[in-house]
């Protein structure tokens, strides 16, 4: 089992920068491949990438490749999306998602474990 808590969202102006956490309880963190996905208002849930429980692979979602980029400290039990160059497009409810000894998963389906999500508003 794990826990997971999603934080550092908030408002940015068009063109700037935020970095979000997903922070998960237990031990085993450094099993666990983690997604982040978003969904805005009317919207399907969105891939917006993803890192292996290695950390030695990652994957992006098209729009956000170039602009996104996703970390682990495992010593932290932690796992970052560093999103810059942000575009009002951008703006959606961010959730982090875990499953544990799994790769990047592109799928929602194929994750386990999901935080409650944090909102990430672009505007001028």
């Amino acid at each position: 089992q794990v826990q997971l808590v999603e934080s550092g969202g908030g408002l940015v102006q068009p063109g700037g920068s935020l970095r979000l956490s997903c922070a998960a309880s237990g031990r085993t963190f450094s099993r666990y491949a983690v997604g982040w996905f978003r969904q805005a208002p009317g919207k399907e849930r969105e891939f917006v990438g993803a890192i292996s429980w290695s950390g030695g692979s990652t994957d992006y979602g098209d729009s956000v490749k170039g602009r996104f980029t996703i970390s682990r400290d495992n010593a932290k039990n932690t796992v970052y999306l560093q999103m810059n160059s942000l575009k009002p497009e951008d703006t959606a409810v961010y959730y982090c998602a875990a499953r544990e000894w799994g790769g990047t998963y592109y799928y929602p389906t194929r994750y386990d474990y999901w935080g409650q999500g944090t909102q990430v508003t672009v505007s001028s």
